[in-house]
């Protein structure tokens, strides 16, 4: 499918906010959570310049599924060190597991939907991390109402998930088409609510 001029556009505007969270928005926080945040909105940046570079085909190989699989572990395990000292270790632990699950699972000669339904689980954990534990913060009045946006950046990125691992199943809840076509859109919202969400914490 071939990417329109919106889709460009909206793609380069979705790296320059990741580039813009990488240098600015993660100050004043503890080691981990500025790696894990680092790391996160740096493999955006780089999927995002794949997608610019190589089109939406690039969303098919492989290497690029077990990469993007990062993105949501580490702003999951960032916001757990940050924001439930309790929960620090297990979503550590996911998060590296998870990571090692997908990366097994893409690397090795696995059929039927196996590797799909740990894809599918491991983003789907991810991201109600991401999504509900700002909202608990901000409904606990421990975090300003702003710290919302977070959340649902959480929400947009398992939605974009979701969206592409039913795809490669064969059962998309959309045609591949119109996934694509909404895909830098997603993209692009997904990351501004993040980077305002962390702005206005």
């Amino acid at each position: 499918m071939r990417m329109s001029l919106s889709d460009r556009l909206l793609l380069l505007l979705t790296g320059l906010l990741a580039a813009y969270e990488i240098v600015v928005g993660i100050n004043d926080l503890s080691t981990l959570p500025i790696l894990a945040y680092t790391i996160a909105f740096g493999v955006l940046l780089v999927a995002v310049l794949l997608l610019l570079l190589q089109g939406f085909e690039v969303l098919d190989s492989p290497v690029v599924v077990v990469i993007a699989t990062v993105i949501p572990l580490s702003l999951s395990a960032g916001l757990a060190w940050e924001y439930a000292p309790a929960w620090r270790s297990p979503t550590l632990i996911f998060a590296l597991g998870g990571f090692l699950a997908v990366l097994l699972t893409r690397a090795l000669p696995m059929r039927g939907a196996g590797p799909i339904l740990v894809l599918t689980f491991v983003h789907g954990v991810a991201g109600l991390v991401i999504c509900l534990l700002p909202l608990v913060r901000v409904f606990q009045g421990l975090a300003a109402p702003g710290f919302a946006l977070v959340g649902a950046g959480g929400a947009l990125i398992g939605l974009g998930g979701l969206s592409l691992s039913f795809l490669r199943l064969g059962r998309p809840f959309l045609p591949r088409e119109a996934i694509y076509h909404l895909l830098p859109g997603l993209l692009c919202l997904m990351t501004g609510c993040f980077v305002a969400g962390f702005y206005l914490a």
